[in-house]
C-alpha cells in the first residue's frame, strides 16, 4: 500500500484538494481526500509542495508504430498497398521495449495512457489501440483497450497516396467516400447473410477478415476514428456515418471553427492537433489555437493530441497551455488531456481523473500543470512508480 500526502490534488472531475492524500492499494486508488488515513506500514511519499494529477491521456498518437530514429525499418504505420486494410491492427506493430525513444518520452512527462493508430494513407486505415506507457515484455501487457476504434482517412492523404502515386482509385474526394460506403455496405450485407443463415451453416459465408474487422464498427462496439482537416470532409464522414448508424470521432479536426455548432449538435467529439508543427499541406492552414475556444464554446467534447511518432508527445500540455493562452478556460485544457480523452476512447472508468477505484496512474510535478518550466518528479501507473526524476 502507498500513500501520497501533502500535495495539491487536481482530481480533474472533483476539484482541487490541498495539503490531501491519495491512499493506493493493488494498484487502485482506495481513497483520496483531505483527511484520509494513512495504515500503518503503508509505503509514505511526500509529495509537500508539489501538484499531484491524473496521468496525461494521449488521445491519438503513432509512437511504438513509427519507431524514432530508425527510418524505413521502423515505419509500420501505414500499408501503402491497398485504400481498405480493416483487418490491420496497430497492435502488431507498436515496439513495446523501454528503448522506444516515444514510449519513453511519454513515461517522463506522465503521459501514462496513449491511443496508437494507423496513419492516413488509406481510407480504411486498420483498428487502433489504447495501452499504458509503461513498458513491458510484450505490447498485449500494456493493453487497455484493443480494439478502441477503426481509423479511418478523408481528403489529401489518400487521394495523393493513390490517385497522384499509383495511379488508381480513390483520386478524388468522390472516390475516397466511395471507397469507404462499398466497405461498409459489404459489412453490412455480410452480417446479414450471417444473421439469416446462422441455423444452417453449410450456406455461411466464408470468412472475410476484412469484414470481421469492420462488423465492430456496424455493432456499435467501437467509432470510427476519423481523420479530417475540413470542414467539408467531417461534412461527408458524418453523412457515412449516419447512413450506416455508426459512431465517430473527428480527429485533427483542424476547420473545427468553422463547422463547431454542427459537430456539437450531432454529438461528435474532435481531437485537435496536432498543433506545433508548420502548416505543411492546404488542408492545415487555418489551424488555429483559437478553434479550441470556439469548439467548446459551441459545446463539443474537445481532447487535444499531438498526433506524435515520437518525442513530441512530450509536448501535450504545452498546447494545452497554449490553448488557454487563446481563450480556452484552464480546467477544459486540463480535461481535454485527462479525462475527455480518456472518455472518448472509452477507458474513463480507468483512467483520467482521481478517483476511487480508478487506476493509480498519477503524475507529480513541482508547479502548474500547464507552465512551461514545470518539471515532472514522479509517475506512476498502476500504483507502481515508473518514472523518478
Amino acid at each position: 500500500m502507498k500513500a501520497i500526502e501533502g500535495g495539491k490534488i487536481y482530481t480533474i472531475t472533483k476539484g482541487v484538494i490541498d495539503k490531501g492524500t491519495v491512499l493506493i492499494e493493488d494498484g487502485k486508488i482506495k481513497a483520496v481526500g483531505k483527511n484520509v488515513k494513512i495504515p500503518k506500514g503503508a509505503e509514505v511519499i511526500d509529495a509537500s509542495g508539489k501538484v499531484v494529477m491524473p496521468g496525461l491521456v494521449e488521445a491519438h498518437c503513432h509512437i511504438g508504430i513509427w519507431e524514432e530514429a530508425i527510418g524505413w525499418a521502423g515505419s509500420d504505420g501505414n500499408e501503402r498497398t491497398d485504400p481498405a486494410t480493416p483487418h490491420l491492427r496497430a497492435l502488431d506493430a507498436i515496439k513495446a521495449n523501454a528503448d522506444e525513444m516515444g514510449l519513453e518520452a511519454a513515461l517522463k512527462e506522465g503521459v501514462t495512457t496513449v491511443q496508437i493508430l494507423p496513419g492516413s494513407a488509406n481510407v480504411i486505415g486498420g483498428s487502433g489501440v489504447v495501452i499504458k506507457t509503461a513498458p513491458k515484455t510484450t505490447i498485449d501487457e500494456m493493453v487497455v483497450r484493443n480494439p478502441s476504434g477503426m481509423k479511418i482517412a478523408f481528403g489529401e492523404n489518400p487521394q495523393r497516396v493513390y490517385g497522384v502515386e499509383q495511379k488508381k482509385m480513390p483520386s478524388t474526394r468522390m472516390g475516397v467516400a466511395g471507397v469507404l460506403r462499398d466497405w461498409l455496405q459489404k459489412t453490412k450485407n455480410y452480417m446479414e447473410k450471417k444473421e439469416c443463415f446462422k441455423d444452417e451453416p453449410e450456406k455461411l459465408p466464408e470468412v472475410d477478415i476484412k469484414l470481421e474487422a469492420l462488423e465492430p464498427v456496424l455493432k456499435g462496439e467501437i467509432p470510427l476514428r476519423a481523420h479530417a482537416h475540413r470542414a467539408d470532409d467531417v461534412a461527408t464522414a458524418i453523412r457515412i456515418a449516419e447512413e450506416f448508424g455508426v459512431e465517430m470521432s473527428w480527429e485533427h479536426a483542424t476547420e473545427g471553427h468553422r463547422i463547431a455548432e454542427l459537430i456539437a449538435k450531432k454529438g461528435i467529439p474532435a481531437i485537435w492537433g496536432p498543433s506545433l508543427g508548420g502548416r505543411s499541406k492546404w488542408e492545415t492552414r487555418e489551424r488555429n489555437f483559437e478553434t479550441l475556444k470556439i469548439m467548446h464554446e459551441a459545446g463539443v467534447k474537445i481532447a487535444i493530441q499531438t498526433d506524435a511518432v515520437g518525442c513530441t508527445i512530450a509536448f501535450l500540455p504545452i498546447c494545452a497551455g497554449l490553448g488557454v493562452k487563446h481563450g480556452l478556460p484552464y480546467d477544459v485544457a486540463l480535461e481535454a488531456i485527462t479525462i475527455n480523452p480518456a472518455e472518448i476512447l472509452g477507458v474513463a472508468d480507468r483512467v483520467g481523473s482521481i478517483e476511487e477505484g480508478k487506476d493509480a496512474d498519477l503524475r507529480i510535478i513541482d508547479g502548474d500543470p500547464l507552465e512551461l518550466q514545470t518539471k515532472v518528479e514522479m509517475v506512476l501507473i498502476d500504483g507502481e512508480i515508473v518514472y523518478k526524476a
